[in-house]
């Protein structure tokens, strides 16, 4: 499935064979929850999620996973814009490009966010307790 901005020169894709894997990769080590992935690690999760890349005429811009059963859950993660191409509202525009989608628009919805809550409240998220188990390390 693949979308096109009505005015700017983007386009979103949940095709994996368009993800530029370096692009994910150096996009994530940005962030406070993924600095610490390896690439294998990386790419074992693209290979099991539901991907949508966000596209520019300079090439991946934007990627978001999600993690479902195509059934009844799906736990939205690893939502990311490039600095550069921050601001133009196009995390917003994958996420009304996510809720439209065939495979999942029917399923509820969890993510976890430390610092954007006033981007996924008006899409009906709510912020709610969660119960969380870490793998160990070491």
């Amino acid at each position: 499935m693949e979308w096109r901005h009505e005015t700017l020169p983007y386009w979103i894709s949940d095709q994996k064979d368009l993800l530029d894997v370096d692009a994910v990769y150096g996009l994530l080590q940005t962030t406070y929850w993924a600095k610490h992935r390896t690439r294998d690690i990386i790419e074992k999760s693209l290979e099991n999620s539901l991907c949508f890349g966000v596209y520019g005429e300079e090439g991946q811009v934007g990627f978001m996973r999600v993690v479902t059963d195509y059934a009844t859950f799906s736990w939205v993660c690893d939502v990311i814009i490039h600095p550069d191409h921050r601001r133009q509202g196009l995390a917003k525009w994958m996420l009304k490009f996510l809720l439209s989608h065939e495979a999942v628009r029917d399923t509820s919805m969890i993510l976890a966010t430390r610092d954007a809550h006033s981007l996924y409240e008006p899409f009906g998220f709510k912020r709610e307790e969660l119960m969380r188990r870490k793998k160990s390390i070491g």
